[in-house]
């Protein structure tokens, strides 16, 4: 046990410098202020397992009971965290209601507490309603992760440079490790205890920490949170109301997709890395709504799969030319791509083959064709 009270003695001294750092953090601060909280709350469970461990006697007791409820906070901090992070909305008072957990645990455990100073949970059926508890807020912070994806890929040229993978990948992990739990209470893995599984939590936690402290400005997207009532920051590019019904025809639509296609032939906007529909609707004189009614109906797909295959043409284009001597991150990159994994994806999904391989091609089929030259001038 005394590897155990090092560890965490350790990981709560960690605990108090990171929720420090997060919470004078400028970018993303209603996310950072939340996660700081978090990693404070840790950083106290973390302390006082270790003085218990340290002196299993009754002089913390109390304490460590109180903390052992803590894991009712960690999934609904998290989902906190996660709608913070993508629409910039803090924490306000009616948010108390995703503490309930924990207020339900310690009001179960309360009479108890009182009366011995201590509290030894239930069993197997407490033990499950928390795993419950807690993978239905992960639940719910990937279907937000998602939905907060879907509205980069509607709005934003860029949405694989904001897309937050590691934040799912942070949830995904979070489930692995619930998982992990309830198979522990239910059959007893070898080797993988209670202090186990609580460190690597504690763990998770902070790596979440410093992923976010790494973390760029995420653009709120007001549309993932429309169901809140508050407005958020960026409210003012939301689309107006008739973009709900897209199954009503505009006679200007149209106009519309010729004035786009004038504006990428001409203009060709599509190499812009952070180009918004905001900005297309702005430069094309038509409002946003409309814009993106005739990009989702007219050319098919959301905003960031029309300026991909637009890109994607002009990247083939110039992949066809022998004169063009780039390597292909290069021209990707100067035709509006900021990432190669998303290049070779979208290049493969709309060609068949890989950029290399076209480029290949294309320059085989040039020789053939100098060669068949020659021969029929000779």
């Amino acid at each position: 046990m005394q590897g155990w009270v090092i560890v965490y003695a350790i990981a709560a001294a960690q605990a108090v410098l990171l929720a420090l750092a997060l919470w004078r953090r400028p970018a993303n601060a209603a996310a950072n202020r939340i996660l700081s909280a978090w990693t404070a709350l840790v950083g106290i469970d973390l302390a006082v397992r270790a003085l218990h461990l340290a002196a299993p006697d009754d002089r913390w007791s109390l304490a460590y009971s109180v903390a052992s409820l803590f894991p009712f906070l960690h999934a609904s901090l998290f989902y906190l965290y996660v709608r913070a992070l993508t629409t910039a909305r803090g924490f306000a008072a009616r948010d108390a209601v995703h503490l309930a957990g924990f207020a339900i645990a310690l009001a179960i455990a309360a009479p108890e507490l009182f009366a011995k100073g201590r509290w030894a949970s239930p069993g197997i059926g407490y033990a499950l309603f928390l795993y419950a508890y807690a993978l239905a807020y992960v639940a719910a912070a990937l279907v937000r992760i998602a939905r907060f994806r879907r509205e980069l890929r509607a709005h934003r040229a860029d949405a694989d440079r904001q897309s937050l993978r590691w934040l799912g990948a942070m949830a995904l992990s979070q489930v692995a490790i619930w998982c992990i739990a309830v198979l522990q209470d239910l059959v007893r893995i070898p080797y993988v205890d209670y202090y186990l599984i609580y460190g690597a939590v504690a763990l998770w936690v902070f790596v979440i920490g410093w992923f976010s402290l790494a973390q760029p400005p995420v653009p709120a997207q007001p549309y993932a949170d429309a169901g809140a009532g508050q407005a958020t920051h960026g409210a003012t590019d939301a689309p107006s109301a008739p973009a709900l019904d897209e199954t009503v025809d505009d006679a200007r639509m149209p106009e519309v997709e010729a004035r786009l296609a004038h504006l990428m032939a001409g203009e060709r906007l599509y190499r812009e890395p952070a180009l918004t529909i905001a900005q297309l609707a702005r430069r094309s004189g038509y409002p946003e709504y409309l814009v993106s009614v005739v990009i989702n109906r007219r050319l098919g797909g959301t905003f960031w799969d029309y300026i991909n295959r637009l890109r994607i043409e002009a990247v083939r284009e110039d992949l066809a030319n022998p004169a063009d001597a780039r390597t292909i991150l290069d021209i990707a990159y100067a035709c509006g791509f900021t990432s190669k994994s998303t290049f070779n994806a979208a290049f493969k999904r709309q060609l068949g083959e890989t950029p290399s391989d076209y480029r290949r091609r294309q320059a085989d089929a040039a020789r053939a064709s100098a060669g068949s030259a020659r021969t029929s001038q000779g």
